[in-house]
């Protein structure tokens, strides 16, 4: 039954609730990193489902499994009063692989506290930030006997696989995922170490580029200025589709490309960040063209096209001279807002069968970007809800750069996404030594309770 009136919440009251039970929750997450879910090798998904569901169903919420093409898709709602706002809360329990296991300090589902952090596969990616979620709630409903708006809590086990199968149960389970807004708490935070408020990610589109001219390697003596070299066709096709500025030269590329709006430039000054200091963590010497362009800018703003590897020929030691006959490029684009999967595919299609139409695409994974604009009237109590958890305002993010399946929230179910990350910044996600600092697990707790807080005031 739902709850019938709102409840005042009295979040000092909640947080040292939180800080109590530090011991309980922290044995509790650790307790549930023990159970593989890797779902890109099918172990232990299922049972991991079942686990996490029977853990919302004890902390109050009504749970159920949706119908899914593939692994479990868990959905948990508890009522909250009239009128207040509903909030859907993502996650995934889906982990990397863990490989390689002779790189980790001690074993990747044995998790072990070291200098303050709790190790283990899952630990930020995504285990620890969704279950700090549900430990939000189950504190919110000790305290206060209720929650402050409605909670919708989705939880799936293949989002380290592309989420292939979120989109359709998306669309087939509209009215039961029916929302105001979504949450999803994922990924580090700032590299300052500042929580962010984000409100945007760039889609993705792959692709393979496969160019054959014989049927068999050739002596390249022999063959060589005779036969045509798929290495060099490939070269000369790559050539005409990024230049040496950085542009992409596909025709009509930038045509859905948005200029930024005042309040998108007034928020990326904020995520301002030292730029030689961003080179030498990762041994550059430079950043690539156009250097010109503002680091934030280019995450936020601008898509991209990266040529992933280039494959083709020998490459054992020594020499061989030989004359390949295949040759494959495999590619990606980042997608920005009013671009899409079918529009820039349609124009790489063509460019290629202008330029080199001997060559073979084969389109592979493709996911929508997404963003909801920075005057959305949540973004402000959640900012503010933010900053009461954790002392600090958070930065407000327009646009990350890498992908996350946040358009089937905002272009399918038709409501604005937001993601509120609670890692550290090295949580070695998808790495050997992943981890979440301890700390920012309880301010993740904390934080969840804060937010339901502020949306239920909005009522």
């Amino acid at each position: 039954m739902p709850d019938t009136a709102p409840r005042p919440i009295d979040l000092p009251t909640v947080f040292a609730h939180v800080d109590a039970h530090r011991q309980v929750f922290l044995d509790r997450l650790a307790d549930y990193l023990r159970h593989p879910s890797i779902s890109a090798e099918g172990v232990g998904v299922g049972e991991t489902a079942a686990y996490v569901g029977d853990v919302m169903e004890q902390i109050g919420l009504a749970t159920r499994a949706l119908p899914s093409g593939g692994w479990p898709v868990l959905l948990g709602e508890r009522a909250g009063p009239p009128g207040a706002p509903t909030v859907l809360l993502y996650g995934h329990y889906d982990v990397q692989p863990p490989d390689p296991l002779e790189a980790w300090v001690s074993p990747p589902f044995a998790p072990t506290v070291r200098d303050g952090r709790l190790y283990a596969r899952g630990a930020g990616d995504n285990k620890g930030q969704h279950f700090a979620q549900l430990l939000a709630i189950e504190s919110l409903l000790a305290v206060a006997g209720a929650l402050p708006c409605s909670v919708k809590v989705l939880l799936e086990g293949e989002e380290e696989i592309g989420s292939p199968h979120l989109a359709e149960t998306v669309r087939e389970q509209r009215d039961a995922l029916a929302a105001d807004l979504v949450i999803t708490s994922d990924g580090p935070v700032h590299e300052s170490g500042r929580s962010q408020l984000v409100c945007g990610v760039r889609g993705v589109v792959s692709f393979e580029l496969r160019a054959r001219h014989a049927e068999r390697d050739l002596h390249s003596g022999n063959w060589g200025g005779v036969a045509p070299n798929p290495l060099w066709t490939l070269v000369h096709l790559l050539s005409t589709m990024k230049d040496e500025r950085g542009l992409i030269s596909v025709d009509g590329f930038y045509d859905n490309v948005l200029a930024p709006t005042p309040a998108e430039d007034a928020a990326l000054a904020e995520l301002s960040v030292d730029d030689a200091a961003v080179r030498r963590s990762v041994g550059l010497a430079r950043f690539d063209e156009p250097t010109e362009r503002p680091y934030a800018d280019r995450l936020a703003f601008w898509p991209t096209l990266t040529l992933n590897g280039l494959h083709g020929g020998y490459g054992g030691p020594g020499s061989k001279t030989v004359l390949p006959h295949e040759a494959v490029a495999k590619c990606d684009v980042r997608l920005v807002e009013a671009q899409s999967v079918a529009e820039v595919q349609g124009k790489i299609a063509a460019h290629v069968a202008r330029h080199a139409p001997e060559v073979e695409i084969d389109f592979g994974s493709g996911m929508e970007p997404s963003k909801t604009p920075l005057d959305s009237p949540y973004v402000a109590p959640l900012r503010a809800a933010i900053a009461t958890a954790q002392g600090a305002e958070p930065l407000l993010v327009p646009s990350l750069g890498g992908s996350l399946p946040d358009y089937v929230w905002t272009k399918l179910l038709g409501v604005p996404a937001f993601g509120v990350p609670y890692a550290n910044p090295d949580e070695a996600n998808h790495a050997p030594n992943e981890n979440i600092e301890v700390e920012r697990f309880y301010a993740g707790i904390k934080t969840g309770a804060a937010m339901l807080a502020a949306l239920g005031a909005m009522g």
